[in-house]
């Protein structure tokens, strides 16, 4: 029998994690979205895409959540969209009561599904998800992180003229504006990017990394990124469905690793069928650590900032 994900959102992004998902021939998808008819017509354009392209899945679009029962994976990407000068804390009140109604129903339709968190804030989203489903922690994480290092990694391989294939990059923190990059751990094919690139110019690609999302949404200006969100996402899904172990920064639940506890926070962790199943915690540089607790003093603010009645669970 064929693994089934669930995707929350048939919006841009995640249409476009049902299409990787289908390219990739992960599993069966399930589209669902309260827009009558938007899951159900990119469900099956999808669908019919497969004697083409050659992917044998079942792709079903829906506004209810019957079909999602017995999930593996559930992939949350519905709530409002990010508009130019929003910032993702904009988005909380809204997306916190979107993320907690399909949170309930997913988790008594899927009982023993993974469940990654994509909209914004994130690593709050994923707090709040992992608070109303009541899953263990290792199996609701938020997608951020290999989102940025994937940013990070596309700007460090084109000032240093290398193939992105190369470029190893490593973060933590919070999705976004309060990212921490870990130069550190940032190699190409083993060799110190510092050998390649000046700290100036690295700090610029940071910076411009930090506010990634924001520069495509000033582009864009109706809606905001889609093709390498989704491409995160799906790099999790992959990891959790075909135990692949992978060693990659995701928004995990911590309880004393970098000296945090009761919060979502981006680290390095290892990703399998276990979900998380390991943090991985290394060794920071002072500055590093400097970056790391503002961080850290960010995301629990905007937890903090969660409406009372979500606070409480």
């Amino acid at each position: 029998m064929r693994k089934k994900v669930t995707i929350i959102g048939a919006g841009f992004v995640g249409s476009t994690c049902a299409h990787w998902i289908a390219s990739k021939e992960l599993a069966d998808v399930v589209l669902v979205d309260i827009a009558e008819g938007i899951p159900q017509g990119k469900g099956l354009d999808l669908l019919q895409a497969g004697p083409i392209e050659g992917f044998d899945i079942q792709i079903t679009g829906t506004n209810g959540y019957e079909e999602t029962a017995d999930s593996d994976v559930v992939v949350l990407t519905s709530g409002a969209p990010r508009k130019p000068g929003m910032t993702r804390e904009d988005l909380l009140a809204i997306n916190a009561d979107i993320t907690a109604s399909n949170i309930e129903k997913v988790a008594k339709t899927s009982p023993n599904a993974t469940i990654i968190i994509v909209n914004n804030p994130m690593d709050t989203m994923a707090y709040l998800a992992y608070k109303v489903s009541g899953f263990p922690k290792n199996r609701v994480m938020g997608q951020g992180g290999i989102l940025d290092a994937g940013r990070y990694r596309t700007f460090i391989a084109k000032e240093a003229g290398v193939s992105v294939e190369d470029v190893q990059a490593m973060l933590m923190g919070g999705h976004g504006d309060e990212m921490v990059p870990l130069p550190s751990f940032t190699t190409i094919s083993g060799i110190p990017v510092t050998q390649f690139i000046s700290p100036e110019r690295l700090a610029e690609i940071v910076e411009r990394t930090k506010k990634g999302g924001g520069e495509i949404v000033g582009l864009l200006k109706t809606g905001s990124a889609y093709y390498a969100p989704a491409a995160a996402t799906v790099q999790m899904v992959e990891a959790i469905l075909k135990d692949k172990k992978r060693v990659v920064p995701v928004s995990a639940y911590l309880e004393g690793e970098y000296g945090v506890s009761g919060i979502h926070f981006g680290v390095p962790v290892l990703l399998g069928a276990g979900g998380v199943e390991r943090i991985l915690e290394v060794p920071l540089t002072e500055s590093e650590t400097a970056l790391m607790k503002k961080s850290v003093e960010l995301v629990t603010g905007s937890i903090a900032a969660l409406p009372e009645k979500y606070r409480s669970l």
